[in-house]
């Protein structure tokens, strides 16, 4: 059977980029809905702070799938 191990090193790798983008976007949105709350725009500020709280979830699950890709 072929060694894919650096096949999964790269998948890897990549995922970690994007979760790192994805961190990155959830800053940027806390820091808009933060600037959208301090100057009465709320509504727009809660539909920010639900956008952040699915990146959260779903950084979660591809911080999980980068750490079964390391593992296996």
């Amino acid at each position: 059977m072929p060694d894919n191990s650096g096949c999964k090193i790269a998948t890897a790798d990549a995922l970690t980029l994007l979760l790192h983008n994805q961190h990155a976007l959830s800053a940027a949105i806390e820091e808009i809905s933060k600037w959208l709350s301090e100057n009465g725009v709320e509504s727009v500020a809660v539909n920010a702070a639900v956008a952040m709280e699915t990146l959260d979830t779903n950084a979660k699950a591809i911080t999980d799938a980068i750490m079964r890709i390391r593992q296996s």
